[in-house]
């Protein structure tokens, strides 16, 4: 295993797929923050970086050691994937998770005045954000990299980042407000679906962002 404790989050992410489990389990950002040494992640976190490493090697030595490396495969394959496996399902996810939590808030709303308002709000801007920045990479972004202007997509590419950033404070807002996912004694079976739901989008988009900002837009300025 090459990984030192100067290894970038992300690249370790890039070549070593598996170690996102390690990350997602001690919160270490491997998207917007995959910029971050090993070394700085674990400080942030007070972590030990060597048993970071260590758990890492127990995760790459598992029998499933051998997921995609996106990193290796085409970028159209990448691009592909990127859209069957997160913007599809978004598509549908987004308006589902909308749906319950207008409903939790409409019943509860009273009963949690300091929590859901501020959760269907938050929820909601994100929800505008990703439509809108998913129609941008699939009109503009997807299309320039497909035929072989990655390296002229600077431009582009920079706010697909920003906005990345923006979806990633969303995110953590939303994580903070729900105190982790973690559901209330007395919530009912569509606030419990919510909270699952949200933490699941939150893993979906912590990987969908990781291939583009840590592997599909660095390939596509240098191709």
């Amino acid at each position: 295993m090459t990984i030192s404790i100067e290894s970038t989050v992300g690249q370790i992410a890039a070549e070593h797929p598996l170690a996102t489990r390690t990350f997602g389990r001690h919160g270490i950002d491997f998207c917007c923050g995959g910029g971050r040494s090993i070394r700085e992640a674990c400080e942030a976190k007070g972590l030990d970086t060597e048993s970071i490493l260590e758990e890492i090697a127990g995760e790459l030595a598992a029998p499933d050691a051998d997921l995609e490396r996106w990193d290796e495969a085409p970028l159209n394959d990448l691009i592909d994937h990127i859209l069957a496996a997160y913007h599809r399902p978004l598509g549908e996810e987004l308006p589902r998770l909308e749906q319950m939590a207008r409903k939790v808030h409409r019943v509860h709303g009273e009963r949690q005045p300091e929590l859901l308002p501020e959760l269907l709000s938050t929820y909601l801007g994100l929800k505008e954000e990703l439509q809108l920045h998913m129609m941008k990479e699939e009109q503009i972004l997807f299309p320039m990299i497909r035929q072989g202007q990655g390296p002229s997509a600077e431009g582009p590419i920079s706010v697909m980042e920003s906005e990345h950033e923006s979806a990633g404070d969303a995110l953590k807002r939303l994580r903070e407000l729900t105190d982790g996912y973690q559901v209330p004694g007395e919530a009912c079976n569509t606030w419990r679906a919510l909270w699952h739901g949200l933490a699941a989008l939150e893993v979906a988009m912590h990987e969908h962002i990781h291939l583009e900002n840590n592997i599909l837009f660095p390939r596509a300025l240098a191709s």
